[in-house]
């Protein structure tokens, strides 16, 4: 990225449409949507402006938009700014979705860390729009997520997570990449990133097809800091997702026990309505390869004495 700013400068001095296209940004996509398994992608420079434009431009007035109660906020912008009907469904349990409506849900949710049932959804025959946030990069033979290929109508693939730089991949077949940069007001009427982004985002890509023991170890610890908090007593669901809620309730309670682990020399964070619904405030665990069955250990004894300290 470095090298990218020295050859490329550091802005695109406007819109992709107008000055601020780039021989990179065509590249980098062809590249995006060849991992993902799709004709093409779109890059946005935020996943929430990438929701934002599929979410706005393609429902249209007419149709029928379902949505898990439990969606990242921009999902919920998208489809509250969205001209469509809008029908909110239980988490993971949607009614009945007929033919030709949408519906749209996190791959993996990036509050509670659960794996919604795509394979459910697809036979339902709706437009599966799917933000794979957290999926990408861990999931999937070779890190592509778990929405890739045709299965879904678009995927939001955002970069700033596992791919560890910025900005969001819309992906999909040809003519609705094509529709949305034509239509999508987000992507026409925004500045395009630096240049010097796709070079990083190019390298993340390559360093995830030659290193898949990255993902392998964020999942394996994962699973053993489940098992690990389960062992201990503390509620834990079952999974691998590398997201790994502590429900603590009360949000005095969440705040009290973060900032004890944090004074341990813990990286933690207590999450508290409205990101999260009233009385399930906690702690948001989010592991990383960087870390080892040791710290984690270690990370669980702290969290039990601080959580019944601050239960007493």
């Amino acid at each position: 990225m470095a090298a990218a700013v020295r050859t490329g400068g550091a802005g695109s001095t406007g819109s992709r449409l107008l000055r601020g296209e780039r021989d990179c940004f065509t590249a980098l996509e062809q590249k995006f949507a060849a991992f993902k398994g799709t004709e093409r992608s779109l890059y946005f420079s935020s996943g929430y402006l990438a929701n934002l434009a599929v979410l706005t431009t393609f429902p249209e007035a007419g149709d029928t938009i379902f949505s898990d109660e439990l969606n990242h906020a921009s999902l919920i912008d998208g489809v509250r700014l969205s001209r469509a009907q809008r029908i909110v469904f239980p988490h993971l349990c949607p009614d009945t979705v007929p033919a030709g409506a949408f519906l749209v849900t996190e791959s993996v949710f990036s509050m509670d860390g659960d794996i919604a049932p795509l394979e459910p959804y697809k036979r339902l025959g709706a437009a599966l729009i799917v933000d794979e946030a957290h999926a990408l990069g861990l999931y999937g033979d070779r890190g592509q997520g778990l929405a890739g290929g045709d299965d879904v109508f678009v995927s939001v693939n955002p970069a700033g997570k596992a791919l560890g730089v910025a900005g969001a991949f819309v992906a999909g077949p040809a003519w609705a990449i094509e529709y949305l940069e034509q239509r999508a007001r987000p992507f026409i009427f925004s500045t395009a990133a630096p240049p010097a982004i796709a070079a990083a985002l190019d390298a993340s890509l390559d360093v995830i097809a030659a290193e898949p023991e990255r993902r392998e170890r964020v999942r394996l610890l994962a699973s053993y800091l489940r098992e690990r908090l389960r062992e201990a007593g503390i509620p834990i669901p079952a999974g691998d997702s590398p997201i790994v809620p502590v429900i603590l309730g009360g949000n005095q309670r969440a705040v009290a026990v973060a900032a004890a682990l944090q004074q341990a020399g813990f990286d933690v964070r207590a999450i508290r309505p409205p990101t999260v619904p009233q009385g399930s405030a906690r702690l948001r665990i989010s592991v990383n390869a960087g870390l080892s069955e040791e710290i984690l250990d270690r990370f669980v004894g702290h969290l039990l004495e601080q959580a019944c300290a601050a239960s007493s």
